[in-house]
């Protein structure tokens, strides 16, 4: 209740009122950019596909991950399809490249032109993942793997009506623009928001998949079973609190110095040292580089004679 009161409270401040206002017109446009079906694509048959892989459950999908993390948009085609992932990749991939570059670790150290410049890297790293995953994920969608295990097929109900190269090209270079987009929109929120403009978009992509899915618990298992969940959801939000806020205190003893007939210093503190210092970085690039042998399985699963590594691939799916 308190937090409730506190956030009525934040909207009678104006700078506040106008950050939370920028922030909240910018999720509803995130939101409305996941919902827009991408050109060439055939609503009607993505939204059945989309239904009967939504009664098999989203764990059985190995996009599971990613559609989650864009919030359901991924299976959905849309226009941000994407989503954030390529950006966070990009960002995970130049972090390790700045411990082994010696270019990016002086421009890591350098003042605020560096890490511009880092953010620009990072920017044309984000361009160059998302059109190679559009690539892929077009293809998917013209060759009916999008939806494995169910009769989305390019014979049954085709994804794509006109799989020429123009309505690929067309499909390929508006989901690229719309991850720039999703990029763009992070960095406003943090800079004109409320920041940290790209775990708003993270979160706002997991709530947006959160109750969809809770409401799909209710009308299979019943009220039981999502009180259930909702209760090991609380608990586990509770305990990522926990160890996020989590911390180490090394104590530091300061040496007493005399002045004069005074005597200063002796103080006792402490360093705080968070215990979680990565944060979720690793459970995200982990979970996309785990995505990239099945995503090439899928890609060449369709071929007259596919490489053997494919079939392990697909024998051992990633749980």
């Amino acid at each position: 209740m308190a937090t409730l009161t506190r956030f009525a409270q934040a909207f009678r401040i104006p700078d506040l009122r106008k950050k939370l206002l920028f922030t909240l017109g910018l999720i509803a446009l995130f939101r409305f950019g996941s919902a827009l079906p991408a050109p060439g694509i055939s609503a009607a048959n993505v939204r059945y596909c989309a239904g009967l892989e939504s009664s098999r459950g989203t764990a059985a999908n190995l996009y599971a991950v990613l559609n989650l993390f864009s919030g359901n948009s991924l299976l959905h085609v849309t226009v941000f399809a994407l989503g954030i992932m390529p950006y966070i990749t990009a960002s995970i991939i130049v972090q390790l490249l700045t411990q082994a570059v010696p270019r990016l670790q002086a421009l890591k150290d350098q003042d605020r032109a560096g890490q511009a410049t880092i953010t620009q890297y990072t920017r044309y790293l984000t361009i160059g993942l998302a059109v190679i995953i559009s690539v892929g994920y077009v293809e998917l969608a013209r060759s009916g793997s999008l939806f494995p295990g169910t009769d989305c097929s390019a014979a049954n109900h085709p994804l794509i009506p006109d799989p020429s190269v123009l309505t690929m090209a067309t499909m390929m270079v508006t989901m690229v623009a719309g991850t720039a987009v999703i990029m763009w929109m992070g960095e406003l929120v943090t800079d004109r928001g409320i920041g940290n403009g790209m775990s708003v978009m993270i979160f706002t992509s997991v709530i947006a998949v959160f109750f969809g899915e809770l409401e799909q618990i209710y009308l299979t298992w019943g009220i039981p079973m999502t009180l259930e969940v909702i209760a090991v959801a609380v608990a586990v939000i509770a305990f990522v609190v926990f160890i996020e806020q989590a911390q180490r205190r090394i104590p530091v003893q300061y040496a007493k110095r005399m002045t004069g007939r005074r005597v200063y210093g002796g103080a006792t503190t402490y360093i705080p040292v968070k215990v979680n210092q990565a944060g979720v970085i690793p459970v995200i690039f982990a979970s996309s580089l785990l995505s990239i042998p099945q995503l090439a399985a899928s890609l060449l699963g369709n071929q007259n004679n596919p490489p053997g590594w494919v079939a392990w691939v697909d024998r051992y799916p990633r749980a």
